[in-house]
């Protein structure tokens, strides 16, 4: 067997699955061209491994592993997107992103509000504090007199 066939199929496995991680907006769909990623990943392994005539057959022992860390990701990254669907109403990525960059905006917005209340608290503070301290040894003077 020639090693080009399965390479060009490899190949093209690899290339629907970047565009599907690129262009895709659902989550579910980025996880499932992820796995088409993994998968012509492991069609080249088993590929090669024939190909070189491996007496330990390397290359399928690896795409077992690949195989086992692919169910592991899909499992957990499932688990996450329907948490993120059930408490966001979506799982669609661009929306995700922009609800996440609006939340850090308004949090920053309010914790700069919040540091700008407490340093106008702390320089009216400090002033009275001042007028006070300026007032009270004029005062215990006049008091002594």
């Amino acid at each position: 067997m020639h090693l080009a066939y399965p390479a060009v199929l490899a190949a093209l496995l690899f290339c629907t699955g970047l565009y599907g991680v690129l262009a895709r907006r659902n989550a579910i769909l980025v996880l499932m061209s992820v796995e088409l990623m993994l998968n012509a990943v492991n069609l080249n392994l088993v590929a090669f491994d024939v190909w070189l005539r491996d007496t330990l057959h390397a290359g399928q022992a690896l795409t077992l592993f690949v195989i086992a860390i692919a169910a592991a990701e899909i499992g957990i990254g499932l688990a996450i997107v329907l948490m993120v669907y059930r408490n966001r109403g979506t799982s669609d990525v661009d929306r995700l992103r922009d609800s996440v960059e609006s939340d850090a905006t308004d949090e920053a917005a309010a914790e700069s509000v919040a540091a700008e209340s407490v340093a106008a608290e702390s320089v009216a503070a400090g002033s009275a504090g001042a007028r006070a301290e300026a007032g009270a040894p004029a005062q215990n003077a006049e008091a002594t007199a």
